[in-house]
């Protein structure tokens, strides 16, 4: 009977030392929150799409389209913030925070690089470099790979797999929230009702698109 006791104290002080360490494990959790502004100049302007990411840890978010960032983070964690045109920003939480809610405003100041100076000389007219294009000496493997370069199915794989870069995806979602703000309240029209559509249709129809090859 005694060793029953034992063992059911022991299981529970082992669950009170777990709660005990999550508990503490979670007083170091800090809602991290700001703004991402440029500070390149006095007048204050967001950063959208900044990345914010947590150091050594292969986490992170980005700012909306206002600079606006919420991510949960430890303390003493190092966050680091970074964005095209940007110089890359690092900042520490503080370890003696008494609250787990941390806010502040990040100002970035813009990466400014300057390129080799190029000089272009236009063709004295359209005839010369004609002429120029023409003479001009392109060895047999350049031809090669230039053609192998520019054959179809080498350009549709390349669009397939080459992934979008920053700018295309903060460019779609703008996209897409510029449609939302412009139809809403009232429903979006839908293609079977557009003449333009019905047009490429029948264009695609007549040059026979559809036919099975």
């Amino acid at each position: 009977m005694r060793f029953k006791h034992s063992i059911l104290l022991i299981s529970v002080f082992s669950l009170l030392s777990v709660a005990l360490r999550a508990q503490e494990e979670n007083t170091n959790l800090v809602q991290f929150t700001g703004m991402v502004l440029d500070g390149s100049t006095e007048e204050l302007f967001p950063v959208p799409y900044a990345n914010i990411l947590v150091k050594e840890k292969g986490r992170g978010t980005y700012s909306d389209f206002k600079g606006f960032f919420s991510i949960v983070v430890d303390k003493g964690d190092v966050i680091v913030f970074s964005a095209i045109g940007y110089k890359t920003v690092e900042y520490r939480i503080p370890t003696d925070l008494k609250d787990n809610r941390y806010s502040m405003v990040q100002l970035m100041t813009q990466d400014t690089i300057n390129l080799p100076e190029t000089v272009v000389f236009p063709w004295p007219s359209r005839d010369h470099f004609k002429l120029e294009f023409l003479a001009m000496d392109v060895t047999p493997e350049l031809q090669k790979k230039a053609t192998e370069n520019l054959a179809n199915d080498v350009l549709v794989r390349m669009r397939n797999d080459v992934p979008k870069d920053g700018v295309e995806h903060a460019n779609y979602y703008m996209r897409q929230q510029a449609r939302e703000y412009y139809y809403i309240g009232q429903a979006p029209p839908m293609n079977i009702f557009n003449p333009i559509a019905w047009k490429k249709f029948f264009d695609a129809w007549k040059s026979g698109d559809f036919k099975k090859k």
